[in-house]
């Protein structure tokens, strides 16, 4: 047995006994909207990579992008309009240092863009890898330009060293905050502030053991605390679990938080956090024997709602290859807030006698409890900052970081599991449906360069569709989301794409806008067309959860469309699928159609093989689609299929209309070989290689005749023997060239035409090389 799997199991077992029979398993999106067809603005310059830093300046209107070694400022309302841009590449010199170092000169050893906050007024804070030795800069947007300072800061523990490992970052206060690696070799992992203050963690396997940084998100938890809370910092990562010693490393995802006012301790933990806690983030899945890995996660909140209310929303991926399952897992606040306020510690085992190092600490707890905040409790007792705290406290946090408790989902279970595409990146926003409700939008980056887009309705997870953004497939690195603009950014290595966040427009029926169950969109009566909410004054037809189109209007008939086909030909009658959740039917003259051996069905329509009299006759497609409400038919396509009698001509004529194609290809050929002849026969007769048609019959028969002796000798006259033998010079002549005299004298003893006269049979064949 793996010597992972008991404690897995220990592990996921009260969780997966929770899960309902009708977990929302390997979801389909309802459409698939292939390259270019999703209204998709795309930016790309040649010779830059890595474009996964992005801004969002919707005060300048701008989306301002980083990359290897160049950072732009694109329009936020089409991205491929590039206002400005600057180049911030390493010297030779850092180029050649870091090769020495073992590094590959042209892909790590450049200086990939990092780092990418807003600062007071138009500057921003901008950090990059810079050939292993991470720099840090301020730049400004004036005047249609983007201008870096120079200024040169050290940006080791902010950016990370290797532009490939995961790293996280962002500003608050004019403070970073940000966790990657403090050395070259990425052996010294930590969370700080850099700050006039600056905090760190300690570099301790307890705190962080190997970890792969995900993201960091702010929460005001001061507003409206009746403990006088603090605000909170969360880090979402995985790491290598410290709670079992195992054969092989177990992964497991983690969230940990520290206090905005943390000053470090007087004199444990100096300049250290005196407030990490960390505890392990579960997203159970039914198929996996390992926990799943964090990979994103995206903090929604609703502005007119208190923080308590905000929710974490994290994609998840399987740590080994036996599973091809990506899943989402939504996490409220207050329960992570409830586990570091209340939750028990974990301690190790004096003991190494089983695989488990870590249990639950039983003994006291210090006052004030380690890892708090500085609250009203604190206050009373005189410690108004971490630097009053007793070292009895701090020694117990710097020792016991970890929570016991895991932090459970919402429902104890995923929203979304799907197979296939692995999820990268996520991005939510709410919007407001035609029955006045609001609705969380989930926009999910894959691995494959696809978006998905999906919608909870009451427990029902409902994919509406999947985008394809690039050409080729190629990793989502970063997913950003306006709601200024109503636009969506992606980034990946190779460029950027900008998507709307709906596009009505793709459906043409009532009934395809209606079963979309998309709340940005509705149907239109007045116009017959679907389109945004935000946009009509009218009521619309709409139904998100139920998917009841009940309301639409008649669709208009479908004409058949005409074919033919000869005895014994095939045929292909299209049908495409208006939808991924519909099936098609297939009925001849308003009988269902039973496939067969001739009669086969496809994925995109039906193919008569052999075709008899009997195939003749009117077919017609329906998409069957179901709802929550009713199943819906719609027919996609009618065909009058005449079979023509046999015999050439017919053949010939169904030849055409089936292999139309082929015979319009085959009449250019032909055609192009005719005028090929007519060139040739005109330069030939304007060569006078042939004589012209009308000149024919006016030759000399006198000089046919002369000529004709001339060259071919008589039947009756037998030539004389040859004594020298022809191309080459004669025994005894002076003469340097035999042919050349031989064929002057012969030249000058011919007739009126003055014509050689030559023997064919004096041409021998030399066989000897000596006579040459």
């Amino acid at each position: 047995m793996h010597p992972v799997l008991p404690l897995t199991v220990l592990w996921l077992l009260p969780v997966a006994l929770t899960l309902e029979a009708d977990s929302p398993l390997d979801c389909i999106p309802r459409k698939s909207i292939p390259y270019q067809m999703g209204n998709t603005r795309l930016f790309h310059e040649d010779g830059v990579f890595n474009y996964s830093t992005m801004l969002l300046r919707e005060d300048l209107n701008l989306l301002v992008l980083g990359a290897r070694e160049a950072l732009y400022a694109l329009d936020l309302n089409n991205i491929s309009n590039k206002l400005a841009s600057v180049k911030w590449e390493v010297t030779d010199q850092q180029k050649a240092e870091c090769k020495n170092k073992g590094k590959d000169p042209e892909m790590e050893c450049k200086n990939y863009i990092r780092i990418l906050h807003k600062l007071e007024g138009d500057t921003m804070y901008v950090c990059g890898t810079n050939a292993f030795d991470p720099e840090c800069d301020y730049m400004s947007y004036a005047d249609g330009k983007l201008t870096l300072q120079k200024k040169g800061e050290d940006g080791k523990g902010k950016c990370p060293f290797d532009p490939f490992q995961r790293y996280a970052s962002i500003m608050d206060d004019n403070n970073l905050y940000s966790a990657t690696s403090m050395n070259f070799l990425g052996s010294e992992p930590i969370l700080m502030r850099s700050s006039p203050v600056s905090i760190r963690t300690e570099f301790k396997s307890s705190w962080l053991n190997e970890p792969s940084f995900v993201s960091l998100a702010q929460m005001p938890e001061h507003d409206k605390s009746e403990e006088g809370d603090d605000d909170k910092v969360y880090l979402f990562f995985s790491e290598t679990a410290v709670e079992c010693d195992c054969y092989n490393k177990l992964v497991v995802s983690r969230v940990a938080r520290v206090c905005k006012g943390d000053q470090g301790g007087q004199r444990t933990l100096q300049k250290k956090w005196t407030t990490f806690l960390k505890a392990r983030l579960d997203c159970p899945v039914l198929e996996a024997q390992l926990p799943y890995i964090i990979q994103d996660t995206y903090r929604w909140c609703d502005p007119q709602q208190h923080w308590k209310h905000c929710l974490f929303y994290a994609v998840f991926t399987p740590q080994s290859d036996t599973s091809d399952l990506s899943a989402v897992c939504v996490y409220k606040v207050s329960d992570i807030s409830r586990v570091f306020a209340e939750g028990k510690f974990k301690t190790p085992v004096p003991v190494e006698t089983s695989f488990v190092k870590w249990v639950m600490y039983s003994g006291d707890v210090p006052v004030p409890r380690p890892g708090a905040c500085i609250n009203n409790e604190a206050r009373e007792m005189g410690i108004t900052q971490t630097l009053d705290l007793p070292d009895r406290t701090l020694q117990f946090i710097k020792d016991r970081p970890l929570m016991d408790q895991a932090i459970q989902p919402v429902g104890e279970k995923p929203l979304l599991v799907r197979r296939g595409a692995t999820f990268s990146r996520i991005v939510v926003t709410q919007v407001q449906a035609a029955d006045g409700k609001k609705y969380h939008v989930m926009f999910i980056g894959t691995e494959q360069g696809t978006i998905l887009k999906a919608v909870n309705y009451d427990g029902e997870m409902f994919i509406i569709e999947e985008i394809q953004l690039f050409q080729l497939p190629e990793p989502i690195k970063i997913l950003k989301l306006s709601n200024v603009t109503d636009q969506l950014y992606a980034g990946s290595d190779d460029g950027v794409a900008q998507i709307p966040l709906a596009s009505c427009e793709r459906s043409l029926t009532c009934m395809d806008c209606v079963l979309a169950r998309d709340p940005y969109c509705g149907w239109d009566n007045v116009v017959g067309k679907c389109i945004l909410l935000s946009i009509s004054e009218r009521e619309l037809i709409q139904s998100v959860k139920q998917g009841d189109a009940s309301l639409c209007p008649e669709a208009d008939p479908v004409k058949p469309t005409n074919k033919s086909i000869w005895p014994g030909g095939n045929l292909k009658l299209s049908c495409p699928s208006p939808s991924n959740l519909a099936k098609t039917n297939w009925e001849w003259e308003n009988r269902p159609l039973t496939p067969s051996a001739r009669l086969q069905l496809l994925k995109d329509g039906l193919l008569i093989l052999n075709a008899s009299d009997s195939d003749g006759g009117q077919y017609r497609c329906l998409s069957v689609e179901s709802s929550k409400s009713a199943e819906y038919r719609t027919t996609v396509a009618k065909y009058q299929v005449v079979i023509r009698a046999s015999g050439t001509g017919d053949r010939s004529i169904s030849d055409a209309r089936i292999g139309g194609s082929s015979v319009t290809g085959l009449k250019a050929i032909v055609g192009l070989l005719v005028v090929t002849l007519l060139v040739l026969l005109a330069w030939n007769f304007y060569k006078g290689h042939l004589p012209l048609p009308w000149k024919c019959g006016k030759k000399d028969e006198s000089h046919e005749e002369d000529s004709l002796h001339s060259i071919v000798p008589s039947r009756e006259t037998q030539p004389a023997p040859i004594e020298d033998k022809p191309l080459m010079s004669g025994r005894g002549s002076g003469n340097s060239n035999s042919n050349h005299s031989r064929g002057e004298t012969a030249f000058t003893a011919t007739g009126k035409n003055d014509a050689p006269e030559v023997s064919l049979t004096s041409l021998q064949y030399i066989d000897d090389e000596s006579e040459i």
